[in-house]
C-alpha cells in the first residue's frame, strides 16, 4: 500500500492535502479504496457547504457495501471532484491523484485537528489488517 510522506491522514482513512492558501485537498486512502473494492457509486457535498471535522459529509459505494465519507476538518467545501462523481473509479485508480474528493477551506482561526503522519497512518491501518 501506498501512504505518500507529505500527506496528512485521518483515523478515518481520509488522506489531506494542505494548499499555499492554507485551504485542504481530500481523498480517501489507497488503504480505505482497496478495502471498499470496485467503487460505483460516489456522494459529495456541494460547494459553499459546511462540513464538520470527523462528520460525515458524503458517502461512497461498492458492490461491497455503502461507506460514510467524513470531513478531514470543520469548514466549507469550495469544490468538489465531479470527475470521480461521473467516474468513481478514478479513485481506485488513482486515490492520491486524480482520485481527491473535496477541497475544504478550514473554518478562519479555527484549530485544524491533529492528522496522523504517513507512519502513523500506517501503524493504524496494520493493526486493523
Amino acid at each position: 500500500m501506498n501512504f505518500p510522506a507529505e500527506l496528512h491522514y485521518t483515523a478515518e482513512h481520509v488522506w489531506v492535502k494542505i494548499m499555499e492558501d492554507s485551504s485542504i485537498l481530500a481523498g480517501i486512502t489507497d488503504f480505505a479504496q482497496q478495502q471498499l473494492g470496485k467503487l460505483t457509486f460516489v456522494g459529495l457535498p456541494d460547494a459553499g457547504k459546511r462540513v464538520q471535522a470527523s462528520r460525515e459529509m458524503g458517502a461512497l459505494e461498492s458492490a461491497k457495501s455503502v461507506s460514510d465519507l467524513f470531513a478531514p476538518a470543520s469548514g466549507v467545501v469550495l469544490m468538489t471532484n465531479q470527475e470521480v462523481v461521473e467516474t468513481p473509479a478514478l479513485i481506485n485508480q488513482d486515490p492520491y491523484g486524480r482520485g481527491w474528493l473535496v477541497r475544504i477551506m478550514p473554518d478562519p482561526g479555527g484549530n485544524l485537528p491533529i492528522f496522523l503522519n504517513a507512519g502513523q497512518y500506517e501503524k493504524l491501518v496494520t493493526k486493523l489488517k
